[in-house]
């Protein structure tokens, strides 16, 4: 039996595959569907938890301000950065003195000259922002000071060194999550300048050769 190109058979085979194609198609969409809104769904939730792992909510969500959006993290931020100033400006005074290292001294004018630099900004951020801020330090923070208070020598450098450079660590990834998601301009502003002093206190521990690493975590 033959069958003539372009008659009822062919028409059949052609619609045939058409309709194999499609459902192939659609598959392949539904495959894809399902493998990447699980992975979307991990990374906004990643992020979320990586933004608020170590910080504080207050509760007061976000309010609208004259510069944009102030979330509970925002707040946090300028109160943690307030803090930061209350115990490692004193610490970095100290380390002009007592540090026996030329190179702990120098940590210590970089601990002054920084922090006093974002003690105001986070002053004038709290009052612009209308955020209550901390007037001492925390009772950890009070207790850090009371190690290096103890300490003497030798063994003053190596604890001012560690303490200050495990601090400072811990900040570091947090300030650039701020930095990164707040909509506020201010508080950007003041994440944008935290993020470099971070990063040269850090340097300045470090090139003390004095920071024990396996230590840090």
């Amino acid at each position: 039996m033959r069958y003539i190109i372009g008659g009822p058979l062919t028409r059949y085979l052609a619609s045939g595959r058409a309709v194999g194609t499609a459902l192939v198609v659609v598959a392949l969409v539904a495959t894809l569907t399902a493998l990447l809104l699980p992975l979307q769904t991990f990374n906004g939730n990643r992020s979320v938890t990586a933004a608020r792992q170590g910080w504080d909510d207050d509760g007061g969500g976000t309010v609208s301000t004259p510069y944009g959006p102030l979330t509970a993290l925002d707040r946090d931020f300028v109160r943690k950065v307030r803090l930061a100033g209350l115990w490692e400006l004193p610490s970095g005074r100290e380390a002009q003195e007592r540090g026996e290292r030329e190179s702990v001294q120098t940590a210590g004018d970089h601990l002054v000259e920084g922090h006093s630099e974002l003690d105001r900004r986070s002053v004038e951020a709290g009052r612009a922002l209308g955020i209550s801020l901390p007037n001492q330090p925390t009772a950890q923070q009070r207790g850090w000071l009371a190690q290096m208070n103890a300490a003497q020598g030798d063994a003053y450098d190596r604890t001012f060194v560690n303490l200050l450079r495990r601090a400072h660590g811990k900040v570091f990834g947090l300030v650039g999550i701020v930095r990164h998601e707040t909509r506020n301009s201010m508080v950007r502003a003041l994440a944008t300048r935290a993020n470099a002093v971070v990063l040269d206190h850090i340097t300045v521990l470090e090139d003390t050769g004095l920071v024990d690493f396996d230590a840090l975590n």
